[in-house]
């Protein structure tokens, strides 16, 4: 699992690059923003949550990767690595900060096999379903998560509270 893991982040940011580099020649200097989360089930809250008794995948874990282009500030990129949780149902980037819930602002491809990655322009159909801008996101990565959906999991198997690298 980790290395079909590693190879597709691999893939998946050699192909950002090659667009990167006929879109807008070869940059010297990057200025995108890198943002990371280490997803686990323990960090899922229930909604209404009066204990700390554990609502995700008590096995679930994976790691995230959240960036922005380089001269595109509407598109933010995203690599997502899951293990040991069933089939994903869904994925998505929620708006709260650590040991709350909040509403989905982005949605995600689900990792149904254990990794997704994919690109979200702001505009595009049903990627920001309430508006939210990329600047947003990047400027303040502690008042994001993103978490994974299973079906014996659906309020969540495992989340990741985002931050800067």
């Amino acid at each position: 699992m980790r290395r079909r893991a590693i190879t597709s982040a691999v893939v998946v940011a050699g192909a950002v690059a090659a667009v990167l580099v006929t879109a807008f020649g070869a940059l010297a200097g990057h200025t995108n923003t890198v943002l990371e989360a280490s997803l686990d089930g323990r960090s899922e809250i229930a909604t209404g949550a009066t204990n700390m008794r554990i609502v995700g995948d008590p096995d679930g874990r994976g790691e995230v990767y959240v960036f922005g282009i380089d001269g595109d500030p509407t598109t933010l990129c995203y690599v997502l690595l899951v293990d040991r949780i069933a089939p994903a149902t869904a994925a998505h980037i929620h708006e709260a900060p650590a040991g709350q819930n909040g509403p989905v602002v982005a949605n995600l491809a689900a990792p149904a096999d254990g990794d997704a990655a994919d690109c979200l322009t702001e505009g595009e159909q049903g990627k920001f379903p309430t508006g939210e801008k990329v600047a947003d996101i990047l400027a303040n990565p502690t008042g994001y998560y993103v978490n994974v959906h299973t079906a014996d999991y659906p309020g969540g198997a495992v989340r990741g509270q985002l931050r800067g690298h």
